[in-house]
């Protein structure tokens, strides 16, 4: 009996033969594979991403007939002549308030955080403080929300704290003051900041941390030897350094409290945010172009604020 011996080639079948010249062909033009491997998410990019962009601020273009409630479709600066009405305008001017006042606050807390996570957690306590970090953001955003909602409300367990402390009166004073208090705290701008600042925490500590590795601790120790006192070497040599980690992480919190909708919808007095009016005008009023010249607020504050950021080297830090 013969036994017929076939090599690779004879087995190989048309379909491996052209598996074999495709894989040839793109090794020899990396250009081709790169191309074929980047159109799916550039064009997922352009059409579904900058394609509603470009409607959104299309829509802003166009104004509304208040008398029949349909749109006119003629070009028209009119409706963002709306947003500097006195009553939009504070929309914006609160927004934008709460959202500089979360940063610093965050930027305040996260420091000292990421300095000791930076400088002197190793081993088991590093570990622990990443998962203190990222444990938070492993649960869900609205679960988080309600949450703060019951433990700062008027039965809630921080005003059990102050009647075991005797401070209700102390409480009562700091609620009856007329910008920053409210029947309890789950209905005032207080609690607004306080559910921002714990939510978007995580966000400003990490890159200040990873800004903070990058400073040789040579330079530290440069300074004190040369005399500077601990603020001097904080103020001259360890923030500066550290500032671009600040301003990354201040991309986070303050474009995400910009454009933040629910933690005002269900913490807070019923003043308005930018994502509030949105909604109000598109989902209720049905004011279309009105809604997306709100929107188009918080991109272009946030397109200036990225540009001064890139400028102070923060995207380094990211």
């Amino acid at each position: 009996m013969t036994v017929v011996q076939t090599t690779p080639s004879a087995q190989a079948g048309p379909s491996d033969g052209l598996l074999t010249r495709v894989s040839d062909t793109l090794w020899r033009r990396p250009t081709l594979l790169l191309l074929i491997l980047l159109t799916p998410p550039a064009l997922w990019l352009g059409i579904i991403y900058l394609g509603s962009l470009f409607a959104l601020l299309l829509q802003s273009f166009f104004s509304i007939d208040h008398f029949t409630g349909l749109i006119n479709h003629e070009v028209t600066l009119a409706t963002y002549a709306e947003l500097f009405t006195p009553a939009n305008f504070d929309i914006i001017r609160r927004t934008v308030g709460m959202a500089t006042i979360v940063t610093l606050a965050s930027a305040v807390i996260a420091f000292p955080i990421a300095y000791y996570a930076a400088r002197y957690a190793k081993g088991a306590w590093r570990a622990l403080f990443y998962l203190g970090i990222m444990m938070p953001l492993w649960s869900s955003y609205l679960v988080k929300v309600y949450a703060w909602k019951l433990i700062l409300a008027k039965e809630g367990i921080l005003t059990w704290i102050f009647e075991g402390l005797h401070l209700t009166w102390l409480l009562d004073a700091y609620l009856a003051l007329p910008v920053i208090g409210g029947n309890s705290l789950s209905v005032s701008p207080t609690g607004t900041f306080l559910v921002f600042v714990y939510v978007w925490l995580p966000y400003m500590v990490l890159p200040i941390q990873a800004a903070l590795e990058r400073v040789p601790g040579s330079m530290l120790e440069a300074s004190g030897d040369l005399g500077a006192t601990p603020a001097q070497t904080f103020r001259h040599v360890l923030l500066p350094l550290a500032l671009p980690g600040v301003i990354a992480g201040s991309i986070f919190t303050f474009s995400l409290t910009l454009g933040d909708y629910i933690i005002p919808q269900i913490i807070g007095t019923s003043r308005l945010f930018i994502g509030q009016a949105v909604y109000q005008h598109q989902g209720i009023a049905g004011n279309i172009p009105l809604a997306a010249a709100f929107a188009v607020v918080p991109i272009v504050i946030m397109g200036v604020y990225l540009w001064i950021a890139k400028r102070m080297g923060a995207f380094d830090a990211l």
